[in-house]
């Protein structure tokens, strides 16, 4: 089995690096914050990618892969791999992809859905971009934290559809938050609310897990308002994405949270933006 670095120690990667040092792979941990106390904590990304066979990078968006890779790219040799397994726009996912490849070294685009319970219980799915070769050699270790992973087709195609599935989140959950709001001005209990939209069409995975948070005004984050705003911005300047007006309206409407202070909640927040 290859070992891993983790790069970025955030919800996610921090329950990844977790997993990973349990099954005995972690070779290496770093995070901008310095986090010294966490298993196989290394000084600087330079010297995790030189300790580990496998560099994934789980940082925020695609400024902060590029600086990243800025700094571990004259470091990379043919027998290295760099996973990278943030949300981020195609055009950057082809850039980032170049810049590895000029050194010999591989790469893979593996975008991921699911929240932090998922990562909790490795019911993380990824949606895999490159070469069949290379996804079947990372295979025995990626799937130590995932359930599920698709080859979607290439590291652009990957990182497209899951800018899609966000896309989709997105209008859910803001979908959500209004159909409750207005249950609830019109004197419905959560109880009944949820019970009925149990057995409509409309029930979702976004209902299941949200409804505990909204019932009980837990707003912790497990996928941050900043987060998907993050992603609605990169998919609405993803080819096409300017044509869509759902896209434009949740823009809105999340840009709308994050000023009023919610941009580190969680994205059932929106439901505050309503009111009583």
């Amino acid at each position: 089995m290859k070992t891993i670095g983790v790069v970025g120690l955030g919800i996610i990667g921090s329950v990844w690096a977790k997993h990973y040092a349990r099954a005995g792979v972690l070779g290496g941990v770093w995070n901008r914050t310095p986090q010294p106390d966490f298993e196989k904590w290394q000084p600087t990304p330079e010297t995790l990618t030189r300790a580990v066979d496998v560099v994934q990078i789980v940082v925020a968006d695609p400024p902060a892969v590029q600086s990243i890779l800025e700094r571990i790219v004259p470091v990379l040799s043919p027998e290295k791999i760099v996973v990278q397994s943030r949300t981020i726009d195609p055009e950057s996912s082809e850039r980032f992809r170049q810049l590895v490849l000029s050194r010999g070294a591989r790469y893979l685009e593996s975008p991921f859905t699911g929240s932090k319970p998922a990562a909790d219980e490795k019911k993380t799915v990824y949606y895999f971009g490159g070469d069949a070769a290379l996804i079947a050699e990372l295979e025995p270790l990626l799937s130590l934290v995932s359930e599920t992973r698709f080859h979607i087709g290439t590291n652009q195609q990957a990182a497209t559809l899951k800018l899609a599935m966000n896309l989709n989140i997105a209008a859910q959950m803001q979908g959500l938050a209004e159909a409750l709001t207005m249950a609830r001005r019109a004197g419905v209990s959560d109880d009944l609310f949820f019970t009925a939209l149990g057995k409509n069409v409309s029930y979702s995975g976004v209902t299941r897990l949200k409804e505990p948070k909204l019932r009980a005004g837990d707003f912790s984050p497990q996928f941050s308002v900043k987060h998907l705003l993050k992603d609605l911005k990169l998919a609405a300047h993803t080819v096409g994405g300017d044509e869509f007006p759902l896209l434009d309206t949740l823009q809105g409407c999340y840009h709308a949270a994050a000023l009023n202070g919610l941009a580190d909640e969680d994205i059932s927040a929106v439901v505050k933006q309503l009111g009583p």
